[in-house]
C-alpha cells in the first residue's frame, strides 16, 4: 500500500511540475524572495554540520544493530540505498535528456557556481540516506528518528537556501528514497520484531521462571492494541500460572499520530509522551502497578520485567484470571459489581491515581466476583482534578452503555458521593471519552438517527395510504351520487309523483328534516298544490336546482387544491409527530439529567477542552491558502493603469453590481425551499461563499456551503440536499439556455463569432460517442443510470413542493436570471470603464456569451474559485469579440477583483460570524 502510495505521490508531483509551471516558478521566487541573502559564515556552519550529520547518524545506527545482532536489517537498508541511487541516476538522465521543459524548470535552475551548468534534479546522496532510514526501521526509534529528520532538514533548507536546488526537487528525493525503501522490502521481505515464542520463553528463563508453554490472548478491540500490549498466558513446570505482556517497538509506533494529535488540541490534560521509548514505557507502567497496589486497589500483581531482545521488553504478572466486563452479559452487571468497580477507581483517586482507560475491556471480575482494575500503562500518578475526573465522566459512559444512565449514576453516587458525580458533568463529553467509548456512541447516534428516519418513512406511508383510501371512498360516492341525478332526469314524472305522495303522508316528511337532511325540502301538504310548479321546483333536490355546470366546473377547481394542500399539511404534521414520539436523548444527555435530579445546581456548561478544534485548524489552513492565492494574485495587477485609465463612473456601476449579485444568488437559492428561512440571513451565507469558493474549487464550496446553511436553518438533511440539487439542476439548465440564446443573438447581430476550434469539435465528438458508448452497453448504463437516480433521487419530490408554491418557483428562476444578468452587467462595466473611443460599440449579448463561456469553464476548473481558467477564457473571450488586449485585460482584472477577491475579508467575517452563531 505504502509503496503505491509513494509511486501516485512521484507521478502527481511530475504532472504539477508538468502542467503547473506558473504555480512552480512563482513558489520559487517566493522563496527565494524570502530567504535573501543569509550570512555566510551560518550558512556554512549549517551546510558543514548537516553534512557531517548525514554521513554519521546511518553509521552510527548501522554499528548500534550490529552489535545488537540485528545485520538483517542493514543488510536490506544498504540494499535499499544502492537501488535508491540507481533510480536517481536514471531519474537525473531522463530529466535532462527526455523531460518536458516545464519539468526540468521545476526541478532545476542555474548552479550558483557555474551559471552554464543546471543544478541535480534529484540529489544523489540524500535520497539513499532516505531509504535506508526507511529501510532499517529508523522511523520507529523515536530518539534516532528525531536526530535524523533534523539532519535532513537542515541539509535540505541549506541547499535550498543557498540556490543548489529546487523545492519541487527535494520533494521528489524523499518521494524516491520512501518509495524505493518500500519496494525493496516488498520485494525481499520485512524483518518481524515481535518476539517468537522461543524468544519469549527464553526470556522468562532468564529471569528465574521455568515456563512450558505461551499461549497469546486475543484482544477485541485492535485500536486500543498500543495502550494494551501483546498478552500470553504462560504455564510453568511448577507454580501457578502467570500473564505476561509483551510491549515492542511496532507496538510504540501505533497511535503515534493520534497520540501528537491529543496532546496538541487537547489543554490542561497530561498526555503520554509520543516519543516514547521502550525502557520508559516500561517504567511507566511498572511505576502504575506499584502505585494501584499501595492504593489500596485490585491490580494485577507486577513480579518480573525484563529485555527481551533489542526490540521488545516483558512484564510478568501473577495470573488473575477472570472475564472482561465487555464480555460478561448484561444480567450479570449486578449493582453490587457495579459499585465494587466504583470503589475500585475511588482507591486509586484518593492516592491521585487517573486510570485514563476505564472502559469494558480494562475492567476484570474474577471467579470470586472480585473487580480488577487492569491496562494502566496510560495511567498517570499526582493526576490533577481534570484527568480524575474525566475517569469518573468515562466509567459513568461505559456503564451507561451497558446498563443506563440510571443506574450508572445510582451506583457512582451511592461510592462517590453527589458531589464528585456532578462534579464530572463539565467533562461528560466525547472528546474526552476513550477511542472505543466515542465509537460506540457514534454507532448508538447513528442507530438512533436510523430509528427515527424509519419511524419518518412509516408515518408518510400511512399518510400515503390513508389519503389514497379517501380519494377511493371519495371516487365510489360520486358514482353513486352521478347515478342517482341520471335516474331522476330520466323520470320527469316522478318530481309529481314525489309530490303526490308527500302530500299523502305527511309524516314521513318531518323525518328527514329531524335527521338534518338536506336534500328535500317538503312543505305544508294543505298549502301545496301538486300541479303547482313553484311547489314542485321546492320539493327537487338541492343539488338538483344547484346544478349549473359552471359552478361545479369552477367547484371542481377549486376543491382539489384546497384539498391537496390540507393533506400535505397533515401528512407534513403526522411526519413531524413520528419524528418527535421516536426522537431519543442521547446516553450523556440522560447522565446529565439523572445527575440535575440528584444535585440541581451542578455546573453543566462543558469544559473547555479542545485547544483549537479541527474546524478551526480547517478554516486556518484554507485562510492561508485564500490568502496567498489573492497575493499571488493581486502581485500582477498594475494598479497605476487602473486607477490612471478607469472612468470611475463605470468602476462604481460595477461595484454596485457585484454587490447586488448576493441578493440575487440568495433568491436563487430560497426559491427552491419551502420552508421559511430569513432572506438577510441567507444573503449573509452567500456573502461568507465569497471565502469558501475561494479556497475551495467552485462547483464544491458553495453546494456544501449552502447545503449546511439550510440544514442549520432548520431544514432537514435529506431535504436541505435536494434543494440545493435543485438550484444547481436549474441553474444548470438556465445556463446552458441562456448561452444558446445569447449565442444566436451575437452570431445575428454580425459580431465576431466564438467559432469553436476542432479541438473542442473533437471533444464534443469524444463525449457523444463516450454516452453511446455507455447507453449501448448494459451495465454501464445501469451504472450511470444507478449513480444518477441517487444524486437526483430528492430533487423531484422536492421540486414537486416547490411547484405547489408557484411564488418561491419565481423568485428562485427569477433570482437565477438576475444573478446572471447582474454578473453580466458587471463584467460589461468593466469593460466599459477601460474601453476608448477607437473600439466601437460592444453587445451586451457578446459580453453575455464570454461570461457565460468563462463561469462554465471555471465551475468545471479544480482550481478554488476558478483561478487562472476564468480569467484566460474571459480575456481570449473579450479579445475575440472585438475587444483590445489593452482593455481586456485589466477589465477582466477589475472584474475578477470585485466578484472574487475583495469580497474574499467579509466573506471571511461573515462566515466566522454564522459559524460562531452556529449558522454554519
Amino acid at each position: 500500500m505504502r509503496l503505491l502510495v509513494g509511486i501516485l505521490a512521484i507521478a502527481a508531483l511530475l504532472l504539477i511540475s508538468a502542467f503547473a509551471h506558473g504555480t512552480t516558478s512563482g513558489l520559487e521566487q517566493d522563496i527565494n524572495a524570502g530567504t535573501g541573502e543569509p550570512p555566510d559564515l551560518l550558512m556554512k556552519l549549517a551546510g558543514l554540520t548537516a553534512s557531517i550529520g548525514v554521513l554519521l547518524v546511518p553509521v552510527a545506527f548501522a554499528i548500534e544493530r550490529l552489535i545488537k545482532r540485528d545485520g538483517l536489517r542493514i543488510a536490506d537498508g544498504v540494499l535499499a540505498a544502492v537501488l535508491a541511487h540507481g533510480v536517481t541516476l536514471a531519474t537525473d538522465l531522463w530529466v535532462a535528456k527526455a523531460a518536458p521543459e516545464s519539468i526540468q524548470d521545476a526541478l532545476t535552475q542555474p548552479s550558483p557556481g557555474d551559471i552554464n551548468s543546471l543544478t541535480d534534479p534529484v540529489h544523489g546522496y540524500l535520497a539513499p540516506v532516505i531509504a535506508y532510514m526507511t529501510a532499517v526501521g529508523m522511523s520507529r526509534r523515536p530518539r534516532w528518528r528525531v536526530v535524523l529528520l533534523v539532519v535532513l532538514l537542515l541539509e535540505a533548507f541549506t541547499m535550498l537556501v543557498s540556490g543548489n536546488t529546487t523545492p519541487f526537487s527535494i520533494i521528489l528525493t524523499v518521494l524516491i528514497g520512501w518509495t524505493v525503501a518500500y519496494g525493496t522490502l516488498y520485494a525481499v521481505g520485512s524483518p518481524n520484531v515481535q518476539p517468537t515464542g522461543q524468544t519469549l520463553l527464553a526470556g522468562l528463563r532468564h529471569v528465574g521462571f521455568r515456563p512450558v508453554s505461551a499461549a497469546r490472548e486475543e484482544s477485541g478491540d485492535a485500536s486500543d492494541q498500543d495502550n494494551r500490549g501483546r498478552r500470553y498466558f504462560v504455564t510453568l513446570e511448577d507454580g501457578p500460572p502467570l500473564d505476561v505482556t509483551v510491549i515492542d517497538r511496532e507496538q510504540q509506533a501505533q497511535g503515534f499520530f493520534y497520540r501528537v494529535w491529543r496532546r496538541l488540541t487537547l489543554r490542561g490534560i497530561t498526555q503520554r509522551r509520543s516519543l516514547q521509548s521502550l525502557r520508559q514505557a516500561l517504567e511507566q507502567e511498572a511505576l502504575l502497578a506499584y502505585a494501584a497496589i499501595a492504593a489500596g486497589a485490585n491490580a494485577p500483581k507486577l513480579i518480573a520485567t525484563s529485555e527481551l531482545g533489542p526490540d521488545a521488553v516483558i512484564l510478568v504478572y501473577e495470573h488473575t484470571g477472570g472475564r472482561s466486563l465487555d464480555s460478561l452479559p448484561d444480567a450479570a452487571l449486578t449493582d453490587e459489581l457495579l459499585c465494587d468497580t466504583w470503589r475500585q477507581v475511588k482507591a486509586l483517586q484518593s492516592r491521585r491515581i487517573a486510570h485514563r482507560r476505564l472502559a469494558g475491556d480494562a475492567i476484570l471480575v474474577d471467579r470470586s466476583g472480585t473487580v480488577i482494575l487492569t491496562d494502566l500503562r496510560g495511567g498517570e500518578i499526582a493526576a490533577g482534578d481534570l484527568v480524575l475526573r474525566m475517569d469518573i465522566a468515562q466509567l459513568l459512559t461505559a456503564f451507561g452503555l451497558r446498563v443506563g444512565a440510571e443506574r450508572a449514576v445510582a451506583t457512582a453516587v451511592e461510592v462517590l458521593g453527589p458531589d464528585a458525580v456532578a462534579d464530572c458533568l463539565p467533562l461528560l463529553q466525547p472528546i474526552a471519552l476513550t477511542r472505543s467509548t466515542r465509537g460506540t456512541l457514534r454507532k448508538r447516534a447513528r442507530e438512533r438517527a436510523q430509528r427515527e428516519r424509519d419511524a419518518v418513512l412509516e408515518a408518510s406511508r400511512k399518510a400515503k395510504a390513508a389519503r389514497t383510501e379517501a380519494e377511493s371512498a371519495e371516487g365510489a360516492e360520486g358514482a353513486e351520487g352521478a347515478e342517482g341525478a341520471q335516474s331522476a332526469e330520466a323520470t320527469p314524472a316522478a318530481t309529481t309523483a314525489a309530490a303526490t305522495t308527500a302530500a299523502t303522508a305527511p309524516a314521513t316528511s318531518a323525518a328527514p328534516a329531524a335527521e338534518g337532511t338536506e336534500a328535500t325540502v317538503t312543505p305544508d301538504p294543505a298549502t301545496t298544490r301538486a300541479d303547482d310548479p313553484i311547489a314542485v321546483r321546492k320539493t327537487e333536490p338541492i343539488a338538483a336546482r344547484t346544478a349549473d355546470p359552471t359552478a361545479a366546473r369552477r367547484t371542481e377547481t377549486v376543491h382539489p387544491r384546497k384539498s391537496l394542500r390540507a393533506e400535505k399539511q397533515a401528512e407534513k404534521q403526522a411526519i413531524d409527530e413520528a419524528l418527535e414520539q421516536a426522537r431519543e436523548e442521547d446516553l450523556l444527555t440522560q447522565i446529565r439529567h439523572q445527575v440535575l435530579l440528584i444535585r440541581p445546581t451542578a455546573p453543566v456548561e462543558p469544559a473547555q477542552l479542545e485547544r483549537i478544534r479541527p474546524r478551526t485548524l480547517i478554516s486556518f489552513i484554507a485562510g492561508a491558502f485564500g490568502a496567498y492565492f489573492l497575493l499571488s494574485q493581486l502581485t500582477h495587477i498594475d494598479f497605476g493603469t487602473i486607477f490612471g485609465e478607469a472612468e470611475w463612473g463605470w468602476v462604481a456601476a460595477a461595484v454596485a453590481f457585484s454587490a447586488l449579485s448576493y441578493f440575487a444568488a440568495a433568491m436563487s437559492l430560497l426559491g427552491f425551499v419551502p420552508e421559511r428561512v430569513p432572506f438577510l440571513r441567507a444573503v449573509s451565507a452567500q456573502v461568507a461563499g465569497s471565502f469558501v469558493k475561494i479556497v475551495a474549487p467552485a462547483a464544491v464550496g458553495g453546494v456544501a456551503l449552502n447545503t449546511r446553511f439550510l440544514q442549520r436553518s432548520g431544514v432537514r438533511s435529506g431535504l436541505a440536499v435536494a434543494s440545493v440539487g435543485a438550484s444547481q439542476l436549474f441553474g444548470l439548465g438556465s445556463h446552458i439556455l441562456l448561452l444558446l440564446i445569447f449565442g444566436y443573438v451575437t452570431g445575428t447581430q454580425k459580431t465576431p463569432t466564438l467559432t469553436p476550434s476542432r479541438t473542442v469539435i473533437a471533444g464534443l465528438l469524444t463525449v457523444a460517442v463516450l454516452v453511446l458508448v455507455v447507453t449501448a452497453i448494459p451495465f454501464l448504463r445501469k451504472f450511470v443510470v444507478t449513480r444518477v437516480r441517487s444524486l437526483f433521487a430528492g430533487v423531484v419530490p422536492r421540486m414537486l413542493d416547490v411547484l405547489q408554491r408557484p411564488q418561491k418557483l419565481l423568485t428562485g428562476i427569477g433570482g437565477m436570471l438576475l444573478l446572471t444578468f447582474l454578473f453580466v452587467l458587471c463584467l460589461d462595466a468593466s469593460v466599459r470603464a477601460f474601453a476608448s473611443e477607437e473600439m466601437g460599440t460592444l453587445s451586451l449579448a457578446s459580453v453575455a456569451v464570454v461570461f457565460l463561456a468563462g463561469n462554465a469553464l471555471g465551475s468545471a476548473a479544480p482550481t478554488p474559485g476558478g483561478v487562472g481558467a476564468v480569467e484566460a477564457t474571459l480575456t481570449f473571450g473579450l479579445i475575440a469579440v472585438g475587444v483590445p488586449k489593452d482593455v481586456a485585460a485589466p477589465a477582466v482584472l477589475l472584474y475578477r477583483l470585485l466578484t472574487l477577491w475583495l469580497p474574499v475579508l467579509p466573506g471571511w467575517l461573515f462566515f466566522n460570524h454564522l459559524t460562531r452563531k452556529g449558522l454554519l
